[in-house]
């Protein structure tokens, strides 16, 4: 694995899933120290003559500090926050690799821009340097076969992105290969370090570039496709002029070498489309001399995590059981020799998130189970070896070396942070953010409830700091996750598109709920939302509601609701359909219509084959009673819609019908839609992220926290940070 870090997909957790509706708009996010720890107490300490006094003094000192600068946390904290971007072990196992990714600090007037990534080498706890200057964000880490170096995509100038390396005793960065005139997408090396295998992009077309150039920029919708190519070329002193391509079958997204180097695991779809790659991807293995597939692994759905055995004749596959199956969270193990696979964890409750073969044949694999995590240790006959729980750590990727075992993770109270896994412990390696020390949370822990027919539901539930008042409850906004086949663990949770510890900090509890649909929980519990759309799974969400109203936590008539993509789709059926339950509700890239969202999403066929189970023409009825749009004339609740304007999954066209539909039918009702030029399916932009955050805030304090849902509605401009760039010009304080 040359860089295994999942897609903190939403909002900081893991997103177990492949397809569906759930917003890549992850936070960035970082990590804690304690005040006074590592060298600074030590040096205390060896000042002191006195030790057993110096502790005390030194308890004392830090206890004061921490409750002098105790302060809860706000859009501007989540603006600077730094995280765990990709990592790498070497082969040795000595050294980790990892990028540690930020998005420019626009509250303190940094120009915008998206996440750029800074490459370091760690070798022990907190023991790190950079290696790389600070004009070049590197991705898919790795190292070369024989650990001397450290190897990145990098794109220099004007050129396109090719494969780099910098040595890990020091030393020049220099390119090591490259495809001209194309981005190299993907890249490994054979296991003797003399080749680099890389999937590029298609070829120039001149003709077409020309045409461009003349105006005639027309795009024929879904017609002018280009496949990636795949090339090998040779390593040395000098880069490869003529890497030879090597043809390959249908259009490959991501490939691993077998340890002979003779032949590759690719994956592969029938055309590079977004519904191709959820629906219709298979693995391959794949002939390197002869050009031809060995064997197929005819996986009936989605696919995700694939890797390769240290002695090449299994695969590890993390997939869908079935083509039904809304994500890939089972564990199979496959024969390389005849494409054959057994799952290893079909019928149990959870969810693998990722996985690597260790040195000595075993299988590591990172498992959810509900709202927490397991790392897990198979033997090579895929019966279970050991099993280690990390405590309040959620485990989201993992990599080794050797019999090193490194792991990405978060907590309650700290973002994701790399740690290396050694004696049945879990030891932190990395402390991005230590000013984190400063902030005062909310409690967090799992919250357990039964939905009025019985089926129990699980979620994470932040308290307000300083707790729940005695009386009446906290104010309360429901978070929901996207997907539907996602989940939410109880980790990091507070990201620009998710009030988490922000809202905490400020009075409000937080719920997130994993409602049916959800994985983490077993395949037929992620089925059971299933033809249902906005049926069972969003009652699971008004019953959460309940149940905590009834435990004394949460205000019933100060209740909001949040989330993104499926997550923004039960947002706009809590501001209409269960508008009596919500004071406030904040839609992000959400469905208001069913019918229409067909006709312009990229994920028609996963739409089918996962959620509804029917096509549109099969129940035009059913689907329009399943909108927002249909339940209008029930909305009395303040809606904040917000969207990018170049989102191809839910097109913004949901989030303007959802608008004219409330403002044409119920003009008195307080109703805002904010689109973000550029933006998706999600937020990229530094600027787009803090703005999203502060307009979410000031909705729930103007709509939720009030309970008054008539009050005016707040200024179109959020007020930015004092240091912001045109902080003044929109009367910022």
């Amino acid at each position: 694995m040359l860089a295994r870090m999942r897609a903190l997909s939403k909002s900081g957790k893991p997103p177990v899933r492949a397809g569906g509706f759930a917003f890549r708009g992850a936070s960035v996010m970082g990590s804690h120290h304690e005040p006074l720890a590592g060298p600074q107490l030590q040096g205390i300490l060896l000042d002191m003559n006195r030790p057993l006094f110096a502790a005390a003094l030194l308890a004392s000192v830090s206890l004061a500090a921490t409750a002098a600068s105790a302060r809860p946390m706000t859009p501007e904290d989540v603006a600077r926050i730094q995280s765990l971007g990709a990592f790498a072990v070497s082969p040795d196992g000595a050294r980790v690799a990892f990028t540690t990714a930020s998005l420019p600090d626009v509250t303190k007037g940094e120009k915008d821009g998206t996440t750029r990534q800074v490459l370091k080498i760690a070798t022990a706890p907190d023991v790190a340097r950079d290696f790389l200057p600070e004009d070049i964000s590197p991705g898919s880490i790795g190292f070369t076969p024989d650990g001397s170096m450290v190897t990145f995509l990098w794109a220099k100038s004007e050129d396109k992105r090719s494969v780099w390396g910098v040595p890990v005793d020091g030393g020049a960065y220099r390119k090591l290969a490259g495809i001209a005139g194309s981005n190299v997408r993907a890249y490994r090396f054979s296991p003797d370090g003399a080749t680099i295998y890389m999937l590029a992009d298609a070829a120039g077309d001149d003709q077409r570039e020309t045409q461009r150039r003349a105006g005639f920029d027309a795009l024929v919708y879904e017609e002018e496709l280009t496949m990636a190519r795949m090339f090998a070329a040779r390593v040395g002193a000098e880069v490869d002029s003529a890497p030879s391509q090597i043809a390959v079958p249908g259009h490959v997204s991501a490939f691993r070498l077998t340890p002979d180097g003779k032949a590759a695991i690719i994956e592969t779809a029938p055309t590079p489309l977004v519904d191709d790659s959820y629906t219709s991807k298979r693995v391959n293995v794949f002939d390197l001399a002869s050009g031809k597939v060995r064997a197929v692994v005819e996986t009936p759905g989605k696919i995700d995590d694939v890797e390769i055995s240290p002695d090449g004749r299994q695969l590890s596959l993390i997939a869908a059981v079935d083509q039904h199956d809304p994500a890939p969270t089972t564990l199979h193990l496959v024969d390389v020799a005849t494409g054959q696979f057994r799952a290893l964890n079909a019928d149990a409750a959870e969810a693998a998130v990722d996985a690597k073969w260790l040195a000595d044949g075993r299988l590591a694999a990172i498992i959810h189970v509900g709202v927490q995590s397991r790392l897990r240790i198979y033997n090579p006959d895929g019966t279970l070896a050991e099993e280690h729980d990390p405590g309040d750590l959620i485990l989201t990727a993992i990599d080794a070396g050797g019999d090193k075992i490194v792991v990405a993770a978060n907590s309650p109270q700290h973002p994701t942070e790399l740690f290396r896994f050694a004696g049945g412990q879990f030891q932190r390696w990395t402390s991005h953010n230590p000013w984190l020390s400063e902030i005062t949370f909310g409690k967090q822990r799992a919250y357990r409830y039964t939905a009025r027919d019985g089926q129990e539901i699980e979620g994470v539930l932040i308290e307000p700091v300083g707790g729940v008042p005695r009386k009446g409850g906290a104010p309360t906004i429901m978070n929901v996750h996207g997907g539907p086949e996602a989940h939410d663990s109880n980790g990091w949770q507070t990201g620009y598109s998710k009030p988490g510890q922000v809202a905490a900090g400020n009075g409000y509890a937080v719920f997130l709920p994993n409602y049916r649909g959800s994985t983490g929980y077993g395949v037929a519990f992620a089925k059971q939302h299933q033809g249902d759309y906005g049926g069972k799974e969003f009652d699971d969400i008004v019953d959460a509601k309940r149940a905590l109203v009834a435990d004394g936590i949460t205000d019933a008539k100060r209740t909001g609701i949040t989330g993104g993509s499926y997550g923004g789709y039960a947002s706009a059926w809590g501001a209409t359909y269960y508008s009596a339950e919500y004071a406030a509700s904040v839609m992000f890239v959400g469905i208001s219509n069913n019918i229409s969202k067909f006709g312009t999403t990229d994920i028609p066929n996963e739409m089918y084959l996962v959620h509804e189970r029917k096509w549109p023409w099969e129940e035009w009825d059913h689907l329009l009673d399943r909108s927002p749009i249909f339940h209008v004339d029930k909305a009395t609740t303040p809606i904040l819609i917000m969207h990018g304007d170049s989102d191809p999954r839910v097109h913004p066209a949901q989030s303007m019908e959802l608008y004219r539909n409330i403002k044409t039918r119920k003009p008195a009702v307080p109703l805002r839609l904010v689109f973000y030029p550029g933006e998706g399916h999600g937020n990229q932009r530094a600027a787009s992220r803090y703005d999203y955050n502060l307009r979410m805030m000031e909705w729930f304090d103007t709509y939720l926290k009030t309970g008054n849902r008539s009050a005016p509605l707040p200024a179109p401009r959020p007020k930015l940070a004092e240091g912001a760039k045109g902080a003044k010009a929109m009367g910022s304080k």
